[in-house]
């Protein structure tokens, strides 16, 4: 994450998660890591990682199961 930046962290945490996604570097239904882990390891608040996740949901870039948590979508 760049501080630096004027977009807001979540954005910053959508647009890299799909890029990772459109690069091949996360695979289709590969479970990437939970609101909480997120939140912990880069020290922000857990909503802005759910906003991020659940805006890539919206977008089709990310499934979730409940209580099991996101995966990757096939990307076409």
């Amino acid at each position: 994450l760049d501080l630096h930046d004027t977009r807001p962290l979540y954005e910053q945490i959508k647009e890299k998660t799909k890029d990772l996604i459109i690069k091949g570097i996360l695979s289709e239904n590969q479970k990437i890591p939970s609101v909480r882990e997120a939140a912990s390891y880069l020290a922000i608040n857990p909503n802005t990682i759910q906003k991020a996740y659940k805006e890539l949901e919206n977008e089709g870039y990310l499934y979730s199961i409940r209580s099991k948590g996101y995966f990757v979508s096939s990307v076409d």
